[in-house]
């Protein structure tokens, strides 16, 4: 456990809990749920469904060790951020080459990328 964590740090992890919940369920509802969730998806792109659901786990992660103020806060928000981010330029390279996608999902990645760089950025 580091120092007395600043006064962003408590509200942020349970917005982060709270995005990551969201995240293994819309995800699993498209994933696993009815042909009519998976249908609201629409062009859901697979490699970024999957890691974003996957990702939703590491969210939960992060939030606890960011709520807690550990030291392995700081690289789990680094490398969700980075992991991403990384995801995102593979969606912008699968759309440019013509496959089909959601324009929701871009601002979608943008916000993940974004939240989660910006508390790497601030525990940095």
């Amino acid at each position: 456990m580091m120092d007395k964590p600043p006064l962003w740090v408590r509200p942020v992890a349970i917005i982060a809990a709270l995005f990551g919940l969201l995240t293994i369920f819309s995800g699993g509802m498209v994933l696993f749920g009815s042909s009519a969730a998976k249908s609201a998806a629409g062009d859901a792109v697979p490699i970024v469904l999957w890691f974003n659901f996957l990702a939703g786990f590491a969210y939960i992660i992060g939030a606890v060790a960011l709520f807690r103020y550990t030291v392995w806060a700081r690289p789990i928000a680094w490398a969700i951020g980075i992991c991403t981010a990384l995801v995102f330029l593979v969606l912008i390279t699968m759309a440019l080459s013509g496959t089909p996608f959601e324009w929701r999902t871009i601002g979608a990645m943008i916000l993940r990328s974004g939240f989660w760089l910006a508390i790497a950025f601030a525990l940095s």
